[in-house]
């Protein structure tokens, strides 16, 4: 069989799962299978695939009908160019946490010349948002918090791949009480976070890849999916320098609910930027009053 048939009979096979995208799966797994850019399969067509490669993709092709993600089977997925391996720990980054990490790292590159900026990842699954903005600002001091030392184990691994563990403290625990404390003495320039915003009864409805596969634990909400919310608007102020910033991701239509939570609690919101679609997706706010 050669490259172009085992494409083509792949991707009509996935079609048939519901696996969206079918043809463009196909080629990253076969990619991957040979070593190869996505792009160079195009130069290969008519190459005749060995029986063990011909075996081998039948697997991951099955694998992925079974609707694991493709971020699993591959091992990894890119995040803001940079490699971050992924497993069941953890949440597989999204896209949309790009542009959370992108607002962070330009609030920190904006800090004061001789300062080390410092920040805290709230809930830093596999790692990725941390990384990123230790990466794209080497004077910062970041601060990865998660309650599953499952998910830290690979944030470790994947802030030591990128080259940026030194610069990481990674912790366990429940929330804010890990710091230890009432604040000040841990006050940060910068919180960030992606936490769980899924309703929980919605969970079920979710795509298999993501209802299956994801950490039910990085989903779940609460009843309106906005328990961490509400946890955060709380208690995240004494953790905050003055001038400090907070800047969360949050779910398509829970703008108004989660805007209202902080001003609420005496927080200013500065800005509510949208997603690659358009959609309200990030919330920026300062401390006001506490």
């Amino acid at each position: 069989m050669t490259v172009l048939e085992a494409i083509q009979k792949s991707a009509e096979f996935l079609g048939k799962k519901n696996v969206a995208s079918a043809r463009l799966q196909t080629e990253l797994l076969l990619a991957h299978l040979l070593k190869l850019p996505r792009m160079k399969l195009y130069l290969n067509f008519d190459r005749v695939l060995t029986a063990a490669e011909t075996d081998a993709l039948r697997e991951l092709v099955t694998r992925r009908g079974r609707r694991e993600p493709l971020q699993h089977i591959v091992g990894s997925t890119s995040f803001h160019g940079l490699e971050i391996a992924v497993n069941r720990q953890a949440l597989i980054p999204r896209p949309e946490t790009e542009l959370l990490a992108e607002a962070g790292w330009q609030f920190l590159l904006a800090r004061p010349a001789a300062e080390a900026p410092t920040a805290l990842d709230f809930g830093t699954g596999t790692g990725c948002i941390a990384i990123v903005l230790a990466h794209q600002c080497p004077r910062a001091r970041l601060t990865a918090l998660d309650v599953s030392e499952a998910a830290l184990a690979l944030a470790r691994e994947n802030a030591a791949a990128n080259g940026v563990a030194e610069r990481i403290e990674f912790l366990a625990g429940d929330g804010f009480a890990a710091l230890g404390g009432a604040g000040g003495s841990r006050a940060f320039d910068l919180i960030i976070s992606n936490p769980p915003y899924i309703p929980s009864a919605e969970i079920a409805t979710l795509e298999p890849e993501v209802r299956d596969f994801d950490p039910r634990a990085a989903l779940d909400g609460g009843a309106d999916g906005l328990d961490f919310y509400r946890r955060l608007a709380a208690q995240a102020a004494k953790f905050l320098k003055a001038d400090g910033r907070i800047m969360l991701e949050f779910g398509d239509g829970q703008a108004a609910g989660v805007g209202a939570m902080f001003t609420g609690e005496k927080w200013i919101v500065e800005a509510v930027r949208e997603d690659y679609s358009q959609r309200a997706r990030i919330l920026i706010a300062r401390r006001g009053e506490i």
